[in-house]
This record gives C-alpha cells, sequence and structure tokens, in this order.
C-alpha cells in the first residue's frame, strides 16, 4: 500500500489473514453484538443460552454476512479476498443465521420468524444496494444493524415487546445515526485529506464509542448474572 491511507483505523496491511481480520470491522462488529445483549438484558428473565445464540446468528449474519456483501459491493477497505469467497462467505453465515434463529424459534416462539425473515431480506437488500438502494440509507442502516438487534434479543427472550426494549431500541437506533454520520465523515476525510490530524480527532469519537457499548453491554449482563 506505500505511502496510502489505510481504508479505516482499524483495517490491517491488505494481504493474506489480515484481509479476513478487516472485512469483519471488528469494533464496530462487536458494537452492534452489544445492542443484541442489551435488548437480552433488560428482558424479564434472562435467557442465557437463548442470548448465546441471537448473539452467534448476529455475528454471522452481520459481522460476516453483511461485510462480505458490502467488500463485494464496493470494496470499501480494499481487501484482496476473491468474489467467490466472499460470495460463499455470505450465503454460508446468513443460511448459519436463519438456521440457528429456526432452532430458537423451536424453543421459543414461532413468531421469531417473522424476524428472521426481516433480518436475511435486509442485510442483502441493504448491503447490495437492490431496488435502486431504497434502503440504503442512515434510517435502515440505524434501524437494521442498531433497533433490530435489540428488539430481536429482546422478543427472543421475552416472547413480546414492551416499553423497555422500544427504550433500549431508540437508544441503539440514535447511536447507530452518530455512527453513521461519523463514519462517513471520516472515510470521506480520509480520502480527501489524509491521514491529518482532522481525521484523527473525528475517529477519536468513533472509538470511545466502539469500545463504550461492549462495556455498557457487558455492565447490564453482568448485573443479571447476580440476580
Amino acid at each position: 500500500m506505500g505511502n496510502e491511507v489505510a481504508p479505516a483505523f482499524y483495517a490491517l496491511r491488505s494481504g493474506g489473514w489480515r484481509d479476513y481480520v478487516t472485512f469483519l470491522h471488528p469494533p464496530y462488529t462487536l458494537w452492534h453484538l452489544s445492542y443484541a445483549a442489551l435488548g437480552a438484558g433488560v428482558a424479564p428473565r434472562m435467557h442465557w443460552g437463548v442470548l448465546g445464540w441471537t448473539v452467534l446468528a448476529f455475528f454471522l449474519a452481520m459481522g460476516i454476512g453483511a461485510h462480505a456483501l458490502d467488500e463485494m459491493k464496493s470494496r470499501p477497505l480494499r481487501t484482496r479476498i476473491p468474489d467467490r469467497v466472499l460470495v460463499a462467505l455470505a450465503a454460508a453465515s446468513i443460511l448459519g443465521a436463519c438456521a440457528i434463529g429456526i432452532h430458537v424459534a423451536i424453543g421459543t416462539t414461532w413468531w421469531l420468524l417473522a424476524f428472521i425473515a426481516f433480518g436475511a431480506a435486509i442485510v442483502v437488500a441493504y448491503n447490495l444496494e437492490l431496488f435502486g438502494g431504497i434502503v440504503h440509507t442512515p434510517f435502515w442502516f440505524a434501524f437494521a444493524w442498531g433497533a433490530f438487534p435489540a428488539l430481536t434479543a429482546f422478543f427472543a427472550s421475552a416472547q413480546t415487546i414492551r416499553a423497555e426494549a422500544v427504550l433500549v431500541a431508540a437508544f441503539a437506533f440514535t447511536t447507530s445515526l452518530v455512527q453513521q454520520r461519523l463514519s462517513v465523515d471520516v472515510r470521506h476525510a480520509r480520502r480527501t485529506l489524509g491521514d491529518t490530524s482532522q481525521v484523527r480527532a473525528a475517529e477519536v469519537a468513533l472509538k470511545l464509542m466502539a469500545l463504550s457499548m461492549p462495556l455498557l453491554a457487558g455492565g447490564v449482563l453482568l448485573s443479571r448474572w447476580h440476580v
């Protein structure tokens, strides 16, 4: 890459196994998995097994599937992973997430299938910008990557939606909007300004938010562990 500025603060040097770590967007994936933990954490009863399966499903669909499709679509992280490998990763991970969701639905409620269908559809439509990119917007990013994991995790445990779930989902939606706005600004600045103090200052906010979400989720889960 020479003196070329990295596409993201977490992007490793291009090539080999490093591409597979980079395309996972590790800080952001952990950030959004935290929303699922928060949703389950405010449910009336804590079902640790259900939470584990839910987080795994979102890691597959969002952490691997969505990012594989995104990288295949426009190469935002400039990895060298072949398109056929990205397609295989996306298909296997999204199907795996759906299978996990069905497994959880069998033991909880069949209404969970509606969440599974929506999740599978939005991850493909958003990242491949289908239907003219109508769902590739800040609103749908915040809903699909923020509110949806929180609502799904709550519903999987509680089998209903209550006020606390809506409030946590609203929090996830709002903070995801902040992330999206900052990410767009930083990505644009990196491409036009390079690695400047202005870019690094904006990235500090992203890094702190990426750290704060897992800490918040961890605190909520720890409080339920001792109940």
